[in-house]
């Protein structure tokens, strides 16, 4: 590869880097060649960018930041095969590497990038996948700020109810 092509891809991956606030190392070393088009269809289907880079590549990019988003955790972990997955929901990637490897056991996660928040290693992965998507977390909110509209309403409902039978009641005492 050219000086001038390595120059232009760690400004693409820089860009990626900057442009996405989740992304994940991945190891997917030794999968056969059906099996890795099958990940990366996998992840076709679920928005996940899936590039193969260089790891002296992806450090460079990632050195480009300087301290301002402490990347140096990941840059650690960029050792051997490097499978770096773009993703704008945070827990997909885990998602889908997951349920890849009810068939085989790679891909495994090395390091994933969430919002600021590092997690180092394939055993954070049920933590990973717990995480909520912006979208499950506002319609948690939503539902959460629902329900006490709906119990004063409900108890304005049931409480008129009554009202109206005591005023009927005393109505027809009077009467």
């Amino acid at each position: 590869m050219k000086k001038s092509d390595k120059g232009l891809v760690i400004q693409e991956l820089k860009e990626k880097f900057e442009n996405h606030e989740y992304f994940y190392i991945a190891d997917s070393s030794n999968l056969s060649v059906a099996k890795i088009n099958a990940f990366r269809q996998a992840c076709y289907d679920k928005d996940i960018e899936v590039k193969v880079v260089k790891n002296t590549l992806a450090i460079k990019a990632l050195e480009s930041f300087g301290e301002e988003k402490n990347y140096e955790p990941l840059m650690k972990v960029l050792k051997g095969p490097t499978t770096l997955m773009f993703t704008s929901v945070s827990n997909t990637p885990a998602k889908v590497i997951k349920d890849f490897r009810k068939k085989d056991t790679k891909p495994f996660i090395k390091a994933a990038y969430i919002d600021s928040g590092i997690f180092l290693g394939d055993d954070q992965i049920d933590a990973l996948i717990a995480l909520k998507s912006k979208d499950e977390l506002l319609g948690e909110i939503i539902t959460l700020l629902q329900s006490p509209a709906k119990n004063v309403i409900s108890a304005l409902k049931s409480g008129g109810n009554k009202l109206a039978g005591i005023v009927q009641a005393l109505e027809e005492r009077a009467n």
